[in-house]
């Protein structure tokens, strides 16, 4: 059995015994089409009648492993339980290997994810009459927009932005570098925090690193979690919200977007999931695409 005869055929008895949207519909076949992806990259040969229990289990750690949300995790599960019960319900396999299936107890717990106007509601508590408040902005900013890693982001030098490119090279674990797509919102508030931070006396040592406290050295992690808290705390979001959290939301909302899940795992830096030799050949303009078409900070 091929995919597509058999996604158009889900596709059709979606809209015509289940009644569903057309929003509603094309979320279940991008959820198909990320098992596609799956298989792609390791390679696995046939269709979906071929898959077994232990096959999609490993699907499943598989998008654990990108920092999707455990609400993204469990809807796209849904939606391939719901692709293969039609195929069982029309004779097209005799075994649901989803039955056994079980929702996102993958490990770790993931923390909650914000929404687009959460964020928003964050930002617009930083108060930019404060000496601090450019700063700030263009952290979370660069945070959100290009999902670092709180040690990523404290790390991050002047040099390390490519500005015309809209790239930044960030060194992530164990010194790995990688270059990550960065939105025009998050290149201006850069630069609206440049002036402020060049009045700064800037400590031997720290002449390259981005954000600084007001003694002109590299912030520490626990200044962020404690800036971020704090201003979550000032717009009433009653969720438990971390530097991490930006990251997590970052991931969901490419994923929720349409965003090819290879693309960002490379984006995330990650390289537990498969090996590397599959993304070091990702095109870059490819990977700014992905930030440019999904992110909701492309301005589109």
């Amino acid at each position: 059995m091929d995919w597509e005869p058999a996604i158009k055929d889900f596709e059709g008895f979606l809209k015509l015994e289940k009644g569903l949207s057309a929003n509603s519909i094309e979320a279940y076949l991008a959820d198909i089409r990320k098992l596609i992806q799956f298989m792609e990259i390791r390679q696995m040969p046939g269709g979906p009648e071929t898959l077994k229990h232990d096959q999609l289990h490993q699907f499943l750690v598989w998008i654990n492993e990108l920092d999707l949300s455990a609400r993204t995790q469990a809807r796209i599960l849904s939606g391939l339980k719901a692709f293969y019960r039609y195929l069982l319900l029309d004779d097209l396999i005799e075994k649901d290997p989803t039955a056994l299936l079980e929702g996102p107890r993958l490990g770790r717990k993931l923390p909650e994810v914000l929404t687009v106007s959460e964020i928003d509601r964050i930002l617009q508590k930083i108060d930019l009459s404060k000496p601090e408040g450019r700063r700030n902005k263009a952290m979370l900013e660069v945070l959100y927009s290009c999902g670092l890693r709180v040690s990523e982001l404290v790390g991050l030098r002047l040099s390390n932005l490519y500005r015309n490119e809209e790239f930044i090279r960030v060194i992530g674990k164990g010194d790995k570098e990688r270059l990550v797509p960065i939105s025009k919102k998050a290149l201006k508030e850069i630069d609206l925090y440049l002036p402020d931070r060049n009045s700064l006396v800037i400590r031997p040592g720290s002449e390259d690193v981005l954000f600084l406290n007001r003694r002109g050295r590299m912030l520490t992690r626990v200044m962020v979690f404690t800036i971020v808290k704090e201003l979550a705390s000032a717009a009433g979001i009653k969720k438990a919200v971390s530097p991490h959290t930006f990251r997590h939301s970052f991931a969901t909302h490419l994923v929720e977007g349409g965003a090819d899940l290879r693309a960002v795992q490379e984006m995330l830096g990650h390289e537990s999931i498969i090996t590397t030799e599959i993304y070091t050949h990702l095109d870059r303009e490819y990977l700014r695409e992905a930030i440019i078409s999904f992110h909701p900070r492309s301005g589109k």
